[in-house]
């Protein structure tokens, strides 16, 4: 190798196409799956103590934790690539 030739990418067979991959389904999935479980435990809450509206907290709740959840892997997956 020459000084002027720019060094060649190193051949992993497809590994990191399929890891990326792999972190994108896991940003898609993220999100509906924390709203569903703050929902579900919301209406558990809402039968075990005979309210109507905790349901709605627990949504909210989900919806939070679940974009922090893809901020913080979005974040970890630009890092990866520089």
């Amino acid at each position: 190798m020459t000084p002027n030739e720019p060094p060649q990418k190193k051949d992993d067979g497809g590994m990191d196409t399929l890891l990326r991959a792999e972190k994108l389904t896991q940003i898609a999935v993220i999100l509906p799956c924390a709203v569903f479980i703050g929902w579900l435990m919301g209406v558990a809450l809402d039968k075990w103590l005979h309210q109507h509206w905790i349901y709605i907290a627990g949504i909210i709740f989900g919806a939070v934790a679940g974009f922090v959840q893809t901020f913080r892997l979005i974040a970890a997956s630009g890092k990866d690539q520089q």
